[in-house]
């Protein structure tokens, strides 16, 4: 019931130059997103933030096998996903600010980042199973690490979909680490693709640091999801920096991972001499990527910045119809604090 690719390596199998130029382009913007998105929170800018460097490859390859009317369920490091998607830059850097979500107008079908480990899962499953009660056509990605595999959403999240012929890819982005946890303490599998198995469909695990090989994959996926298949796709990749801007990875992980060089080398690097060996791209259009990429970042944070203050209360306004005993202290303790400090001073 389930198929391992394994290390795969970049190959012409899926070479449209066009589609080829298209993942190295979203590659570039995502991988500058995250460069300054990181150093912004680093000056106060934003209070958290999750990097993504490392995994442009394997969520720049899964957007780009999504259909227009496919729907995403992403987590916290899903931004480049989101952003090759379609989402704006200035949505996820203001929502980063405390903002709502999404504050543009952008019709990309997505569902809020999912910040607890794999609560997402159940509700994509149940995304699925709700298109088929309406028959529609659309198919669900819902994307998670290797360490929400451990959760028991995951496990009940796949059972239904296997029972309900739920139309969804579960997309597992394994980049080794669960926080300070190795994939190899946390689960005896021999992989994050086999516990497919359990549930009655595919698993299938392939090079996340590939964006070729991810959009085939994911595509394939994404079919056989719409014919009432589901699959567990495992992409391998490898988070080059810290979870979050709280972690400091020097405290548990080695610079040398015990991980082949095709995983832990840099995608962005890999993928740009794979397209100008095969002379899909030169200097002149890697330079006008790199330009209008900056200048869509430089943009979004302009825009951000330009937004009026958040109103602290916002954050209670959307949790209930009426607030519970709880929330209301919790209100008024925030309301409290902010009285007696100015949140232009504190220190994140």
């Amino acid at each position: 019931m389930h198929r391992l690719i394994g290390e795969r390596s970049l190959d012409d199998s899926w070479l449209d130059e066009q589609d080829a130029r298209a993942a190295f382009r979203d590659m570039v913007r995502t991988r500058r997103f995250d460069e300054r998105a990181l150093a912004l929170q680093r000056r106060g800018w934003m209070s958290g933030y999750p990097p993504f460097t490392g995994q442009e490859a394997s969520q720049v390859g899964a957007a780009h096998a999504m259909r227009d009317d496919d729907v995403l369920f992403p987590t916290y490091r899903s931004n480049a996903l989101q952003i090759a998607r379609g989402v704006p830059m200035s949505d996820i850097l203001a929502f980063r600010r405390g903002r709502p979500e999404y504050l543009s107008d952008h019709d990309v079908p997505v569902f809020p980042q999912a910040v607890p480990i794999a609560t997402q899962i159940p509700l994509a499953t149940g995304a699925g199973m709700a298109a088929n009660y309406t028959e529609e056509d659309h198919a669900i990605l819902v994307c998670f690490g290797d360490g929400a595999t451990s959760e028991g959403d995951f496990h009940e999240g796949l059972n239904f979909a296997g029972v309900f012929d739920a139309p969804v890819v579960f997309f597992c982005e394994n980049n080794a680490w669960a926080i300070s946890m190795p994939r190899e303490r946390q689960t005896a599998s021999d992989s994050i693709a086999v516990k497919a198995e359990a549930y009655g469909f595919e698993g299938v695990q392939v090079d996340g640091n590939d964006p070729l090989a991810v959009r085939e994959t994911v595509t394939e996926a994404l079919a056989d999801a719409r014919e009432g298949s589901p699959v567990l796709v495992e992409s391998l990749t490898y988070r080059q920096g810290a979870h979050t801007t709280a972690d400091d990875p020097s405290a548990y992980r080695d610079d040398d991972p015990d991980l082949p060089e095709w995983r832990v080398r840099d995608p962005l690097d890999r993928y740009e001499e794979f397209l100008r060996d095969r002379g899909v791209i030169d200097d002149a259009f890697v330079e006008t990527v790199r330009e209008n990429a900056e200048a869509e970042l430089k943009d979004a944070v302009e825009w951000v910045e330009d937004l009026p203050p958040a109103d602290p209360d916002d954050a209670f306004e959307h949790a209930y119809e009426t607030l519970s005993p709880a929330l209301v202290e919790q209100r008024e303790e925030m309301r409290d604090f902010l009285t007696r400090h100015d949140p232009n001073e504190l220190e994140y």
